[in-house]
């Protein structure tokens, strides 16, 4: 009944940056500015994902925290640290990798990275091997889709199978990702039901309804529902 979700492989970016375990502090820096990211996958082998270096771990955070009477003088051991190159992405990632394959979901991706609170994700094949990078905003990218094929989807997808003709006579209209459905409907118990599939549709902002009851059929001609009359 319905279409095929969009999945990361859809919207990914596919020229990523990577490193291996023996990056050095500076080197890490430097691509991240130059790349305009804030996390780096760090890969061994073939490519197979094996952290994930982030500009929270190159801040060390704890080591800054406000408030620390020492926090100047394990500032300078830092520095001092990474001037002798003693730093290095194997000894600053996050390791396992938080990763997501290619072929899950949107949603899947959104509650992976809202449960981590991360931005971005590495995106691997089934043996690890680093395919792309997944970002918030590439997740955003259906919201984009153009009115008239959400529209033409809800029709198809939706409506054409909860409110058919000639029972019920709905019109869809989408404006900015809203849905507006307008018309009537025989069986109103089907329309939170249809709210909730037209939502799950990609690039759906939200739904509205302007609804009426369709009219009951009148009985046949000729016929007395309640004292039998007409009857042969």
């Amino acid at each position: 009944m319905h279409g095929t979700p969009h999945i990361v492989s859809d919207v990914m970016t596919t020229t990523v940056v990577s490193v291996g375990r023996e990056a050095s502090f500076k080197e890490l820096v430097r691509l991240m500015r130059d790349w305009r990211v804030s996390a780096l996958p760090v890969v061994e082998g073939e490519g197979r994902v094996v952290g994930v270096v982030s500009e929270a771990d190159l801040l060390h955070r704890e080591e800054l925290r406000d408030g620390d009477p020492d926090r100047y003088g394990r500032q300078r051991r830092v520095d001092a640290s990474v001037e002798a190159g003693a730093l290095t992405a194997g000894e600053l990632m996050t390791s396992p990798a938080l990763t997501v394959p290619a072929d899950a979901t949107l949603a899947q991706a959104a509650r992976v990275m809202a449960r981590a609170k991360v931005k971005r994700l590495p995106v691997t094949d089934g043996l690890g091997v680093l395919q792309g990078v997944v970002s918030r905003a590439d997740l955003l990218k259906v919201f984009l889709r153009d009115d008239e094929e959400i529209a033409e989807e809800v029709r198809r997808e939706i409506v054409s199978y909860l409110f058919p003709a000639p029972d019920s006579v709905l019109r869809v209209n989408v404006h900015d990702g809203v849905v507006t459905l307008a018309g009537r409907v025989r069986d109103t118990s089907l329309v939170p039901v249809g709210a909730r599939l037209v939502r799950a549709v990609e690039g759906v902002v939200d739904v509205e309804f302007d609804l009426s009851p369709a009219p009951v059929p009148a009985p046949p001609a000729g016929r007395d529902r309640t004292s039998g009359a007409g009857r042969p």
